[in-house]
């Protein structure tokens, strides 16, 4: 997402190096590379209009401090104002209310509502709150039995609704049954529609004036590019918007609509949808955005992910195994894996890291579905197997290749890709950061 501004940001860098001072020359140069990759990402025409400005305005005579180059202070004012841009702060969810607090979703269909409700009551499940969902949307087949088979899934209550009910007597009677049943939450999942009719404004508007939700969030692919600033206006229009969820971050979206949304609709963006799976929700960090664009990487998302998702007595094993510099098995290797796995896959992992340590692991390959294969042939082996590679002659890796599914040649590749990961962990031990990240492709299987 928004890799080509990144890039560029970075030619600007090398291009002001030598200079002494940020001039209306240099600076000039520098934004129209800016102006052209924003233009590129799909950010809206105006937006980008107004950030430039700002930039110069506040680039311009920039004292170039200490050891920065010019580049790197101009890279400062564009994260300063990028950050600015996106809301300048994570903005949580205002719950706080007489219970239930209603929390409404609209946007137009497509845009992962349904889907979005589901990993909102993940999030809010986790926060120890009680939460209900319901569907209003008795136009599109089978989205109330999704949002049911979703909800299942969470492990939270839903509201029965039926495509014969009116959507606003739907969303009255489940917010009494959220009185009724001490639900901390409840989450209303409203239709779509393929473009913006009157019809579904009004609708959504009468559904608004019914529940009288603390939060209204506004849904919407990042996708669209600059489609999404058209029905952001309309939405922002009919509806008082406290938020903004963007959907489908880790597609091929050039991404400027995490960039246009909160200027146009004026709400701040609340959460990025960053995979399918029903745990695919972020809180959204203007300021960690900022510094993934600009090459910096996100590495406190990195570790908030890691400290949900790793077993700290499994790590502390590991690392003793790796203080030591032996002792790593194919046990703790297959553990790593679904470690990896939990926390995204290495596609999520290594598009969170700054640009050098990206540029270091480029040449792994990032297929999560093989890495996902690794698993199944460790699985195949006996324990003493996992213990101690070097017993697996032909006989064995046939019966192991048998029972994974795959052929032998897999396995060997697996064997050695693992003496590879073990190499890895001798480097972390001394420290070579860059090395170890060269060395996660031995963790993963060849082209």
């Amino acid at each position: 997402m928004l890799e080509n501004l990144t890039q560029r940001l970075s030619r600007v860098v090398k291009t002001l190096r030598g200079e002494a001072r940020l001039t209306d020359d240099n600076i000039a140069d520098a934004l129209r590379e800016v102006r052209l990759a924003l233009l590129e990402a799909d950010v809206a025409l105006p937006v980008v209009k107004d950030f430039v400005a700002r930039v110069r305005e506040r680039a311009l005579g920039e004292e170039v401090a200490g050891s920065l180059t010019p580049g790197q202070a101009l890279v400062g004012v564009v994260q300063r104002e990028l950050t600015a841009l996106m809301g300048a702060a994570a903005e949580p969810l205002d719950l706080a209310t007489r219970p239930p607090a209603v929390i409404l979703l609209a946007g137009l269909q497509g845009a992962g509502k349904t889907t979005t409700v589901a990993k909102l009551a993940r999030l809010l499940r986790e926060q120890k709150k009680k939460v209900l969902v319901t569907s209003t949307d008795v136009y599109r087949p089978a989205a109330i039995a999704q949002l049911a088979t979703l909800a299942a899934q969470v492990g939270v209550d839903v509201f029965p609704s039926a495509d014969t009910d009116r959507p606003v007597a739907i969303a009255k009677g489940a917010v009494e049954w959220a009185k009724t049943h001490y639900h901390d939450v409840l989450l209303v999942d409203t239709a779509g529609r393929l473009a913006i009719d009157d019809a579904m404004m009004k609708e959504i508007a009468e559904l608004h004036a019914a529940v009288s939700p603390v939060e209204t969030l506004f849904v919407v692919d990042a996708m669209t590019g600059q489609d999404a600033v058209n029905t952001a206006k309309a939405f922002r229009d009919a509806l008082p918007l406290t938020g903004v969820v963007l959907t489908k971050l880790d597609g091929d979206a050039r991404g400027g609509a995490a960039l246009s949304v909160r200027a146009v609709t004026g709400a701040p963006l609340k959460f990025v949808g960053v995979s399918e799976k029903i745990d695919g929700l972020e809180v959204f960090h203007p300021e960690r955005m900022a510094s993934r664009i600009l090459g910096m990487g996100d590495v406190l998302s990195l570790v908030e992910q890691a400290q949900k998702s790793v077993d700290v007595d499994d790590a502390r094993r590991l690392a003793k195994k790796v203080r030591a510099g032996k002792g790593f098995d194919l046990e703790d290797y297959k553990q790593q894996i679904a470690q990896m796995r939990r926390m995204g896959g290495l596609a999520g992992l290594v598009d969170k890291l700054p640009a050098e340590l990206r540029a270091a692991a480029s040449g792994a390959q990032v297929d999560d579905k093989r890495v996902g294969r690794l698993e199944g042939i460790v699985n195949a082996m006996t324990p003493s197997e996992r213990a101690k590679p070097e017993i697996l002659k032909a006989s064995r890796k046939r019966r192991i290749a048998a029972g994974a599914g795959v052929s032998v040649q897999e396995v060997n590749r697996l064997l050695a890709q693992f003496e590879q990961a073990q190499k890895m962990m001798k480097m972390v031990a001394k420290g070579g950061m860059q090395k170890m990240m060269r060395g996660m492709r031995g963790l993963l299987p060849g082209r």
